[in-house]
């Protein structure tokens, strides 16, 4: 899949972790979920079977469904191009059934996160110092406890390396105060709808991440969106505080990592063939209950 991405698609301006991007031109770019996975934040050397096909549909899905709560930059799948009357270059079917077209926007350099539970390192933080992204929090919580309210815990980003922990005030000082107060408020807004939506299939959404860019002077929701690569799934009948929680997203492969004994530090080990089996099976599954509909 790779190899057709980067050999066959003309006007590559980013290569990310796991996207690549390419200009359409007039304001559109194509964005192509390739089947790379990081932990973190290092690109592993194995691949996940159609896990791209799985980012970019779901992410389409929930692009879809909120645009009436906060704009985004999709526009369409690229199998959709025709249809919407957009003309694309040659583009490999496996391709084009894991690609967006989305419009073209100014990124904001930060990440927007919605927590509404303790879990991964804000459960790491809070066992070291009582606290999650440097905000007090009461004692006595274990792993899993949901937060009375979901947190907003902005990081910077980083093209290489480790993102790192940024206060509000901080995100304030690198894009405006009232630019932070909607990016807080609207992560938190987006993150709670989609966790009621997704507690009627049966998974809580624990936490996720969004990135938000600029487009005619107006803040939009860009990248991908509440997919198992940016959120943790959890399955709400096995959830129970205290303990790591039955998941549908690449926790598992950290949990995998972990277990071998990795540093992480780069380069990662490959993955053995029964963790990506079983990694592609809890995308697809996660997939295939928040939408309701098989994979396309």
């Amino acid at each position: 899949m790779e190899a057709i991405a980067e050999t066959s698609l003309p006007n590559q301006i980013h290569r990310g972790k796991v996207r690549d991007t390419y200009d359409l031109g007039n304001g559109l770019l194509l964005m192509v979920a390739t089947d790379r996975i990081s932990a973190f934040d290092v690109v592993l050397p194995t691949a996940i079977p159609e896990k791209g096909v799985v980012l970019s549909n779901i992410s389409a899905f929930w692009f879809a469904m909120t645009a009436g709560s906060m704009p985004n930059h999709f526009i369409c799948m690229a199998n959709d191009a025709a249809k919407a009357g957009i003309a694309l270059p040659d583009i490999p079917p496996e391709v084009a059934r894991r690609a967006m077209v989305v419009k073209r926007a100014q990124r904001i350099d930060a990440e927007c996160i919605a927590r509404g539970y303790i879990t991964g390192s804000a459960w790491a933080e809070y066992r070291k110092s009582g606290t999650v992204n440097s905000m007090p929090m009461p004692a006595g919580l274990v792993e899993g406890d949901k937060f009375p309210e979901p947190l907003f815990t902005p990081t910077t980003k980083a093209e290489e390396g480790h993102d790192m922990p940024m206060t509000v005030e901080e995100l304030g000082n690198l894009v405006g105060e009232s630019t932070a107060r909607l990016l807080g408020e609207k992560t938190v807004e987006l993150y709670a709808a989609a966790d009621a939506y997704a507690r009627d299939k049966g998974i809580i959404i624990a936490d996720t991440k969004l990135e938000f860019g600029l487009l005619d002077g107006q803040v939009i929701v860009i990248d991908e969106m509440l997919t198992p690569d940016s959120s943790r799934f959890w399955d709400a009948a096995g959830y129970a505080p205290g303990k790591s929680q039955p998941n549908y997203d690449k926790q598992y492969v950290r949990d995998a990592l972990t277990d071998m004994g990795w540093d992480r530090e780069p380069p990662a080990p490959e993955l053995p063939d029964d963790v990506v089996d079983k990694t592609r099976a809890r995308y697809l599954e996660a997939y295939q209950r928040l939408t309701g509909q098989p994979l396309p």
